[in-house]
């Protein structure tokens, strides 16, 4: 038994605009499977999920490991600043 189907299931698609060409059924499959990615600063990532390789993810987790030490690098830097303010007061 599946129940309901979700909304996302049973939405219509945009109506089309005049003169606009459908998409073809590899199209649709490609733009679903295409995930996009927005960061706190705003930052935009597309990715692509389906080839997600040993070699991808090494990449992104050497980008992970970098945005690490930069976060923890304006932490020190912050909590210093708090020290030299304190101790001028």
């Amino acid at each position: 038994l599946r129940g309901h189907p979700s909304s996302e299931e049973n939405r219509d698609p945009p109506p089309r605009e005049e003169g606009e060409i459908p998409p073809t059924q590899a199209e649709q499959e490609e733009e679903e499977d295409v995930v996009e990615i927005v960061t706190t600063t705003g930052d935009r990532d597309v990715v692509d999920p389906d080839p997600f390789t040993s070699e991808s993810a090494q990449i992104l987790f050497g980008e992970i490991m970098g945005c690490n030490l930069e976060l923890e690098y304006l932490k020190k830097n912050k909590n210093k600043n708090i020290i030299d303010v304190l101790g001028r007061v």
